[in-house]
């Protein structure tokens, strides 16, 4: 599937945020530097940085250029609220050592409880899937994620083990596009304190979503609980002023 024309120069300048490259508090080379190096429009590049000032990486000052407002932590998995990212883009994005472990991989109906807590219609027929996701070493996230077998045919356990995601729009051409996301903190279930490097810790913060594609079908609910002081969630928000 063609990318975005602007996306190797988003995917370069957040890389080069997150990497060190671009520090906090400095402004980044100009539009026509990017427009010279890409082979592209001013306007190509000016679509790349204003996705990212809307994520919080930047902020355009007028008469200064661009400067990166991002800080990064240091030990810390950054996950952005606000886009659509697979653990295996996360990680990579990160430049993290990360292995995942599939634990469950069935098939399954919904059931009047599950209609309740996904949002899936009673009867629909789903891929049930559980997976612990290592960051460097350590078991730091347990995943479940239920898929819509008519909306992802096909799936298997080797692709569950590497990344669905990949699979989704690459093999099937689906087109991703919307999450709905509710981040709570929780009592650690029997799992999570079984499969999860929590030490003394009792609880665990837990990012459950639907996610849907571009024919407006939600094909996904998945839920990730997290081993705290691993992670942190970032998202910008802008204020609006009332007249």
């Amino acid at each position: 599937m063609a990318s975005a024309k602007y996306e190797p120069i988003y995917k370069e300048i957040k890389d080069g945020i997150l990497s060190g490259q671009y520090p906090y508090g400095s402004f980044l080379p100009s539009e026509n530097e990017y427009a010279v190096r890409f082979g592209c429009t001013r306007n190509t590049v000016r679509r790349a940085l204003s996705i990212l000032a809307a994520e919080g990486y930047v902020l355009p000052q007028h008469g200064r250029g661009v400067q990166v407002i991002l800080q990064p932590l240091p030990n810390r998995s950054m996950f952005s609220i606000g886009g659509i990212e697979s653990f295996a883009e996360a990680a990579k994005r990160n430049n993290i050592k990360t292995e995942t472990r599939l634990i469950t991989f069935e098939e399954t109906k919904v059931d009047e409880k599950m209609s309740i807590q996904t949002g899936f219609d009673t009867g629909t027929e789903l891929y049930h899937i559980e997976r612990i996701r290592f960051v460097e070493g350590r078991a730091a996230v347990f995943d479940t994620n239920y898929f819509m077998k008519s909306e992802t045919p096909g799936l298997t356990k080797e692709i569950a083990e590497g990344s669905v995601y990949h699979y989704l729009e690459d093999e099937l051409g689906m087109t991703i596009t919307v999450s709905r996301r509710i981040i709570t903190a929780e009592q650690a279930s029997e799992k999570d304190l079984r499969y999860l490097d929590l030490g003394a810790l009792d609880f665990v913060l837990t990012v459950s979503g639907q996610v849907f594609n571009s024919r407006g079908v939600m094909f996904e609910y998945t839920q990730s609980r997290h081993v705290p002081g691993q992670v942190c969630f970032i998202e910008a928000a802008i204020r609006q002023k009332i007249k």
